[in-house]
């Protein structure tokens, strides 16, 4: 069971209403250097609630009917601010299970977004014992942050708003770039890509080496348990990846490259530098992969990145 580009496009027009067309920012060759061609970045950070998980969370809402009790969802704390968001604008309940690693920022917007804050443990899978435990109690609709169809169908409206700003589409065989950068935790973000693109555009995931959970995974052919600390641990280190996005992954992601927390640190500095942007570290991390050398494009190749999440405190990045 995978979304099909016909549904993850008719998705796209039913999110367009709530969704930001984030900015697909190309700069020159030396703006970062980091490459020798010019560079696409994808500014997902700039999306409403600090991250590209609200397109999961509002294709989640608006293709399924929420009871009464309402939505549940545990999260390392994006995907709890944007199905906090989302159930916000739509008026609905929300109830947001957070584990400790949780940044404080992330907690702000959730309580923001008026949803019932629950902190559970200390790791995401903890928040999703507990939030499981919720849903079989009172019947709420369970938003999972990653493992999910509808999750997929709207994170891959990303790639239908990349290929639009491209001017290209699904009949166009080789789209603005050759390559996307794309950062991994549970894969909702790289299996929606997957699912849109199939193949158009060589996808590269990018994982911090304390949480390989696509690595891991690609190496034991399934999902297995992974490492799940570092710097990104509240939003790229879960246990495993999910099981619906696996398939998509073993036949359309090209490779896996794996990022030391301090190359993610030094890129998070980078991008305040250069550009006046505050990414988290899971945003930062994709980008990571050109700063440490983790992945070195071909001479003539177009290189695109997602800069997926920007829920830091400005202090901590700019110094």
């Amino acid at each position: 069971m995978e979304p099909l580009p016909s549904e993850i496009a008719s998705t796209a027009s039913l999110l367009a209403p709530h969704v930001r067309c984030t900015p697909l920012l190309t700069l020159a060759a030396d703006d970062l250097g980091l490459t020798s061609r010019p560079l696409s970045l994808k500014l997902e950070l700039l999306q409403h609630a600090g991250s590209f998980k609200v397109r999961g969370a509002f294709a989640s809402l608006l293709r399924r009917t929420v009871p009464a009790v309402g939505v549940a969802a545990a999260s390392g704390g994006n995907h709890g601010a944007a199905v906090a968001y989302a159930a916000m604008r739509l008026g609905l309940r929300a109830t947001v299970f957070v584990p400790s690693v949780a940044a404080p920022a992330k907690l702000a917007r959730i309580r923001e977004y008026r949803a019932n804050l629950v902190m559970a443990g200390q790791q995401y899978a903890d928040a999703l014992e507990a939030c499981e435990a919720f849903i079989a109690r009172t019947g709420a609709l369970s938003v999972h942050a990653y493992d999910s169809l509808d999750t997929l169908t709207g994170t891959g409206t990303l790639g239908v708003e990349i290929d639009r700003q491209f001017g290209s589409g699904l009949e166009a065989p080789s789209p603005g770039v050759d390559t996307l950068l794309v950062a991994v935790g549970g894969g909702g973000l790289i299996g929606g890509l997957a699912a849109w693109y199939r193949g158009r555009v060589r996808l590269v995931g990018v994982e911090p080496a304390s949480a390989p959970t696509l690595a891991w995974a690609r190496a034991a052919g399934t999902p297995v348990d992974a490492p799940a600390g570092g710097i990104a641990a509240d939003s790229l280190a879960p246990r495993q990846v999910g099981q619906l996005m696996f398939p998509l992954a073993q036949q359309y992601v090209s490779d896996v490259v794996l990022v030391p927390d301090e190359a993610i640190r030094q890129t998070q500095a980078l991008l305040w530098d250069r550009l006046r942007l505050v990414a988290e570290p899971g945003g930062a991390a994709a980008l990571s992969a050109l700063a440490c050398g983790g992945y070195r494009p071909s001479g003539d190749e177009r290189v695109g990145v997602i800069i997926c999440g920007g829920n830091a405190d400005p202090a901590s990045v700019a110094g």
